[in-house]
């Protein structure tokens, strides 16, 4: 495979003068820049927010004061682009290791695996188990390897027992935590003592992601879940203010994907088009997969999606299109198809049985689609004031993340040039 071809001649550059096509952060030109960066980050904490959902043009509806606030005196992107498919769990995990989901192993919410089986969120036995999650290292993990402490406040693969590791301060994922809670954990580890406290946290709000689907992103309902958040946000930091943190900790402020409207009606039923006993049907929704079915011809269901279809495309997984990145993990199923912005793949009987009940908004289309950018805020004592920067890909996150804790990145599919310009420059050296 390309990425693991990839990983193999980086692993060898590393023993000489390194991975080219992902540059470590630059060697400070001084000894003693380099000793006040060190010092700098050795005492500074890296907290990573995610809002699920908040697409990047949230923000202009001016519901978001407090995020208003911290983009005014920090960074503010036009957007990120989320990984394909722009789904919850496998952009989580692309922040998180740096590798697209193609990479990173949770290539959807919903997988199947030849030795492990079936895996999906709301599956807590498959969640937590580590051997879905170890085909990359999330960052808790490396940070905790060089001996900073991590905390996680709900991080889709934290309660995973990675490796045999989780981070030393973990939850497991609880949907009746309000963000009021979750905020006050946050701010109680922050509060342990020096030798105790994490240099890395994480945070996560999933109200804008439920609004979202059930109503849809233009609903009032949306509006107030946007509210919601940021007054969660703003206890956030009306507490670190009080602890004097506000300015001493670096703040990275993310969305896994946007959202886009999809109309009651706009359902494509795929059990009209294949005979569904013939396959086996991995997921469904707005991407939806099938493998073979022994003793069935699946060539010829391939052959017959693959032909040009309305309101989505279909693909064997050797021919997704090259900029999906997706395609060559064992755990992509066969024959993927992609609905079009707008719409939703599935069956009869599933409408059937919800009683024509679907969600309103969903993700995962295309990841370039303007409705599935996501946001990116980050304020600090890294960051640069008050600045607009250009839209990225969210693989960049993991190497900035990486510099600001002052760890090795392991090998990633993103570029710690493209963000680099959002830092405050070195200090200057004295001749």
């Amino acid at each position: 495979m390309k990425w693991l071809l990839r990983l193999v001649l980086c692993s060898v550059a590393v023993l000489g003068a390194g991975c080219a096509s992902h540059p470590a952060a630059p060697t400070p030109s001084s000894t003693e820049t380099k000793a006040q960066q060190a010092t700098a980050a050795a005492t500074t904490p890296l907290l990573l927010i995610s809002i699920d959902a908040y697409r990047a043009d949230y923000f202009d509806r001016g519901l978001s004061p407090t995020l208003q606030a911290l983009a005014a005196t920090g960074v503010h992107a036009d957007s990120m682009q989320p990984s394909f498919p722009s789904l919850t769990f496998p952009n989580h995990y692309a922040i998180v290791t740096g590798l697209v989901p193609d990479h990173n192993g949770i290539v959807a919410n919903t997988m199947s695996d030849p030795e492990l089986g079936k895996f999906s969120i709301g599956d807590r036995k498959a969640v937590g188990n580590g051997l879905w999650w170890d085909q990359a290292t999330p960052i808790w993990e490396t940070a905790d390897a060089h001996g900073l402490r991590t905390a996680t406040m709900f991080w889709p693969g934290s309660e995973a027992d990675i490796e045999g590791k989780h981070p030393d301060y973990w939850k497991p994922f609880d949907g009746k935590v309000t963000p009021d809670q979750r905020v006050d954990q946050v701010l109680a580890w922050l509060d342990l003592p020096p030798d105790q406290r994490p240099r890395f946290l994480t945070l996560y709000f999933d109200t804008v992601d439920h609004a979202g689907h059930g109503y849809g992103p233009d609903s009032p309902q949306v509006d107030q879940a946007l509210r919601e958040v940021d007054a969660a946000m703003a206890r956030l930091v009306d507490g670190l203010r009080q602890r004097n943190l506000l300015d001493h900790m670096n703040i990275i402020v993310v969305a896994d994907h946007g959202m886009a409207s999809v109309p009651k009606q706009n359902s494509i039923l795929i059990d009209k088009l294949i005979p569904m006993d013939d396959v086996q049907a991995v997921t469904m929704g707005v991407i939806a997969g099938f493998n073979p079915k022994r003793k069935h011809d699946f060539n010829a269901i391939e052959e017959q999606l693959e032909q040009p279809q309305q309101h989505m495309h279909c693909w064997d997984k050797t021919r997704i299109p090259k900029r999906f990145d997706y395609g060559s993990n064992a755990r992509v199923p066969q024959l993927v198809c992609l609905a079009d912005v707008g719409w939703r793949i599935t069956t009869t009987d599933y409408l059937a049985k919800h009683k024509g009940k679907v969600s309103l908004g969903d993700h995962g289309y295309d990841n370039a689609d303007p409705r599935m950018q996501a946001l990116f805020i980050a304020h600090g004592p890294a960051f640069q004031r008050g600045i607009r920067f250009h839209s990225f890909p969210n693989v960049d996150v993991y190497p900035l993340m990486a510099h600001l804790l002052d760890i090795p990145a392991n090998f990633n599919d993103g570029k710690f040039e493209d963000v680099q310009g959002m830092l405050k420059p070195a200090p200057a050296t004295t001749p």
